[in-house]
């Protein structure tokens, strides 16, 4: 079964291939995935800079499940297959839960990571670490060719680091900090990042649904 990531980013196409790669064997470039473990031999990943789809639907929903749907509607669509989209963000406490469905275009530009990272630490500047709490958001969207469609959901909490660190991620990953750990999420190893990250919970959930439509698809 051929499944569609709706991204055209190069690093987050990575990702998520990585993270359904897990049960799906995966043509994205560098996302490290072999062989397909057991139960999903059938799916093969693509995303769309590898199809000859242009133009991507505009992101107007409230919220990140909205703009999840949005975009997997649109993938799935335009090329006829099953899509997998996710909408992900940062929401500070400080600023009232923003940027949140904002977050990648939050300078102005979409997916300016340096702009965006720059203008969120000038807002919050001064804030103490206790001050400084903020979520990780991500909901995944699941949409059939024949309008079928699941959304599920999750969360990672930690606070905002007062300079960027690591050279991993993407995004607001190099200013996540889990305290915890004392690392923002750019200086953890992508299977440490899986093991607790947003996009990780959601996709975990996203892989159970996806095994169940296989296994129904026959």
């Amino acid at each position: 079964m051929d499944l569609v990531l709706a991204t055209r980013n190069a690093a987050k196409g990575r990702e998520m291939a990585r993270l359904l790669g897990e049960q799906g064997r995966s043509g994205v470039a560098g996302s490290g995935q072999d062989e397909p473990a057991a139960g999903l031999e059938s799916l093969r990943l693509h995303t769309l800079a590898d199809l000859p789809v242009d133009g991507d639907p505009e992101e107007t929903g409230a919220t990140f499940a909205e703009n999840a749907l949005i975009k997997a509607r649109g993938a799935a669509e335009r090329t006829g297959m099953w899509a997998v989209a996710d909408d992900s963000g940062l929401a500070v406490a400080w600023l009232g839960g923003r940027p949140g469905v904002y977050s990648a275009r939050w300078a102005g530009r979409h997916g300016d990571d340096t702009a965006n990272n720059r203008l969120l630490l000038s807002q919050i500047a001064g804030v103490p670490p206790m001050q400084r709490g903020a979520r990780f958001v991500a909901a995944v969207a699941i949409v059939s060719p024949d309008g079928r469609e699941w959304v599920v959901e999750g969360e990672c909490h930690g606070q905002v680091a007062y300079r960027t660190r690591g050279s991993g991620g993407f995004g607001y990953d190099s200013l996540f900090l889990r305290p915890q750990l004392g690392k923002t999420f750019a200086e953890l190893t992508p299977d440490e990042k899986d093991a607790l990250s947003h996009r990780g919970r959601a996709f975990a959930k996203a892989r159970r649904v996806l095994g169940e439509v296989v296994e129904a698809e026959g």
